[in-house]
């Protein structure tokens, strides 16, 4: 006969499969008289399982949906789908990335070894379509959900830009996603700074066990931080410009993390960059505003051509009339 824990747990997974038992069927398959189905019942309930119950010859137990999310048991099949469900869901734009992640930290946690070769091997046989950016692999991501959630310090390996793999030792924050990207800040405790990682240029390492104390950052500061640490990184042209328009409506059709300084109530100066000094150029042109470069000969020049090019074509349109 099974011990009271094991029945609890049996009678739970009966309940999951279908719709209503009656007694007589949970005593049969359980082994137990119908006073020990009911006092199950009745444990089930002060563990916050719904158990609802219909006398009569048609009655019997049900579980019914109930006011707060009681736990669930899962069979191999399905704890594999919920797995490979949740790291596949956590790659998407859903806005339950963070939530997904977290679930699934806690759901490898306590996987069998089988089943996570299972899921291991589903996840090494999917390929994504090429040109959707560079696949996260849900089980990192786990792992750094799992240390954010547990306080634990992060050791990896980090692959740089231009090759090569470096120690990496931090105090992991918050995870953020970005287009088809995952990106950690986190505290590095050798330079003793926020760094910001890209999560698919990380190789995991052994985890430390070693806990720390989050430091006072929100969530919009650190989503803000991430951005402004991005963009500024992948500018190869650096420039100050001054703007004829008020810096509050700058700001917001900038909407990039450039930094805007108020001059006065009709103009503000603007630092900013980009990869190409003609594309900024032609984006500068976008605001609607006239403006003065302060520093930046690259993107001096860049207006100029921009200018021509204009009057080129002005003068193309002007004799095709004629």
């Amino acid at each position: 006969m099974l011990g009271t824990s094991a029945r609890l747990l049996e009678m739970l997974s009966l309940l999951q499969l279908k719709r209503d038992w009656t007694s007589a069927e949970l005593a049969g398959r359980l082994g137990v008289s119908a006073r020990t189905v009911r006092a199950d019942i009745g444990r089930l309930r002060s563990l916050g399982y719904p158990v609802t119950a219909r006398p009569g010859v048609a009655g019997g137990y049900r579980l019914a949906a109930g006011s707060a999310m009681p736990p669930l048991l899962l069979d191999d099949d399905e704890a594999v789908a919920v797995a490979v469900g949740l790291g596949a869901v956590a790659t998407w734009r859903l806005g339950v990335e963070a939530t997904s992640l977290t679930a699934l930290a806690k759901l490898e946690q306590v996987l069998p070894s089988r089943l996570r070769r299972r899921v291991d091997a589903i996840r090494e046989a999917t390929s994504v379509v090429p040109g959707a950016g560079p696949a996260p692999d849900p089980a990192m991501l786990g792992a750094v959900a799992a240390a954010i959630r547990g306080r634990e310090r992060l050791r990896f390996g980090y692959v740089k830009p231009e090759g090569g793999e470096v120690p990496r030792h931090v105090e992991p924050q918050r995870l953020v996603s970005w287009g088809p990207l995952w990106y950690l800040l986190g505290w590095d405790l050798e330079r003793e700074d926020w760094r910001v990682f890209r999560v698919d240029r990380m190789v995991p390492r052994a985890p430390t066990g070693a806990r720390f104390r989050p430091h006072a950052i929100g969530d919009d500061e650190a989503v803000r931080f991430v951005v402004e640490r991005i963009v500024k990184a992948s500018w190869r042209y650096r420039a100050r410009v001054l703007v004829r328009a008020p810096a509050d409506e700058v700001a917001a059709k900038l909407r990039l993390p450039v930094d805007v300084e108020a001059v006065d109530e009709s103009s503000c100066r603007v630092e900013l960059g980009a990869e190409d000094p003609d594309r900024l150029a032609l984006w500068l042109t976008q605001l609607g505003a006239d403006i003065e470069v302060v520093e930046g000969e690259e993107l001096t020049e860049a207006f100029e051509r921009l200018a021509a090019r204009f009057r080129r074509a002005a003068g193309a349109s002007t004799g095709a009339v004629t």
